[in-house]
């Protein structure tokens, strides 16, 4: 990339400035426009680029202290971070030093440094990527990583990490027929139906997207409405619905679906969506706790931290801190209650999280058992398609993680449990 590639770094580099300075999201930042005045290729470059860096940073990191007597301003050391990966995966010296070197000296507070930059990097880039493949696969923050390797192990953990720092691949839901989808697109068909795509591209540039054939939707959070197995004409509630890929999965089995959620603007991106695969559900934008009525069948993705996402979310650890993590299990207990009392006798609830924690899965769904003696999980539910007999958990949920399917590009962590009314 030459120097044409200084207004794509520079987006990278202000993205992890909020990131790591401010505590914001990427998925906030790009919603709040910080993307929007690229080009398409300019935008695709600038998040890969805050990916990759997330994803490798305490390799950057241990790269630059070499060269470093004391850390700069978090601005340059956003912008060392940013060239030193690109450099260790091979990227072209010449064009990367200059960037950062310009990006840094249009700065009146950190112009001073242009020269600190251009030696360090320079020096990066002779250590190359050898050194740089000699390093350890990064680590999560302490205050993750502790209650995980708790209750994973240590050995587990690692892979989990290597999950995360190898990334994901693309995976998409057929609003039809996935073998065709399959065809259509390349890639390869999963046993649990989702389509894997490696190296995608834009995604909206892709055959099929603007028809509504498909949306994307990692293979693990496609399963707890496998699980759930809406009916055709059968009334679902969807309890904190947004982004909607499981909405529109519901929809597309012939169910009549009501999908509850208190954002308004994640709710719109629900109705693009819908409009886009031409699919219709009763959209409401409010608090879960206040619904009413009774169901046969309801899916609860509750809130949660998150943590099951963070090879396609490497952000997450650098943004947050666990200090919610109190305050959201609350919140699911609270939830899940409301929810079964929502049940009609003999319906089913499935209650799911994207996290790895098992305070927001096992525990969640180990207590509700204990408070609720009307209640029983329905092991057969989660015997799907390429759903595995050693994911069971003993309270008799399904736990998915990272570093299952490793070979194939691994999956999100996800807890899903199916509950029925006796």
């Amino acid at each position: 990339m030459a120097q044409t590639g200084v207004q794509a770094r520079r987006t990278a580099v202000y993205l992890l400035d909020q990131v790591i300075g401010e505590g914001r999201l990427l998925s906030e930042c790009i919603a709040a426009g910080v993307l929007d005045r690229l080009q398409p290729a300019e935008r695709a470059t600038a998040q890969r680029l805050a990916l990759d860096t997330l994803r490798g940073m305490e390799r950057a990191d241990r790269m630059l202290q070499k060269h470093l007597q004391k850390y700069p301003p978090l601005t340059v050391r956003n912008a060392l971070r940013v060239a030193t990966v690109e450099l260790c995966q091979g990227g072209a010296a010449h064009g990367i030093v200059n960037s950062a070197v310009t990006i840094v000296g249009a700065n009146k507070r950190t112009a001073s440094m242009k020269g600190l930059v251009n030696a360090v990097l320079r020096k990066v880039a002779a250590a190359g990527p050898d050194a740089w493949n000699a390093l350890r696969i990064p680590r999560l923050p302490k205050w993750l990583r502790d209650p995980m390797v708790m209750a994973y192990g240590g050995d587990t953990v690692q892979a989990m990490e290597k999950a995360h720092f190898d990334g994901a691949p693309l995976d998409l839901t057929a609003k039809g027929d996935k073998g065709a989808l399959q065809r259509s697109l390349g890639g390869e068909l999963l046993e649990t139906g989702s389509v894997r795509l490696e190296d995608a591209g834009q995604v909206s540039t892709m055959p099929g997207f603007k028809k509504g054939s498909w949306w994307v939707q990692d293979a693990a959070a496609a399963l707890p409405v496998q699980v759930l197995a809406p009916k055709e004409g059968e009334v679902v509630l969807e309890l904190c619905a947004a982004p909607g890929g499981k909405t529109m999965q519901i929809a597309a089995t012939g169910a009549r679906v009501r999908a509850v959620d208190n954002s308004k603007n994640r709710m719109e991106r629900v109705r693009e969506n819908l409009k886009r695969t031409k699919l219709d559900a009763e959209l409401v934008v409010g608090d879960a706790l206040e619904e009413t009525g009774k169901y046969d069948a309801i899916l609860l993705d509750a809130p949660c931290s998150a943590t099951g996402t963070i090879r396609r979310h490497p952000d997450l650890p650098f943004a947050k801190d666990g200090s919610d993590f109190g305050e959201l299990i609350a919140l699911q207990a609270t939830m899940l209650d409301h929810a079964i009392d929502m049940l009609n006798p003999g319906g089913r609830l499935v209650y799911c999280t994207c996290s790895l924690l098992p305070d927001e899965g096992e525990c969640q769904v180990e207590d509700a058992l204990a408070r609720h003696p009307g209640i029983a999980t329905n092991r057969d539910a989660l015997r799907i398609a390429g759903v595995e007999e050693s994911w069971f958990t003993e309270e008799g949920g399904l736990r998915l993680r990272p570093d299952y399917w490793a070979e194939k590009g691994g999956m999100d962590g996800f807890y899903i449990a199916c509950l029925v009314k006796k």
